[in-house]
């Protein structure tokens, strides 16, 4: 199996995703990836900015 990182769009969607309080695994299901590849990618990109609300 060839390896393949998520791309900006994905991302984006799954930024998107997470705002609008999506389930992992409907995450996984609509980007067409496995819920551990959304899982890692949430898990080293998150950025919590304590100024915002």
């Amino acid at each position: 199996m060839a390896h393949t990182e998520l791309g900006l769009r994905e991302r984006r969607a799954i930024e998107d995703m997470l705002n609008a309080k999506m389930s992992v695994d409907k995450i996984a299901a609509e980007i067409g990836r496995h819920r551990s590849t959304v899982f890692r990618e949430i898990k080293r990109n998150r950025y919590i900015d304590n100024e915002l609300p």
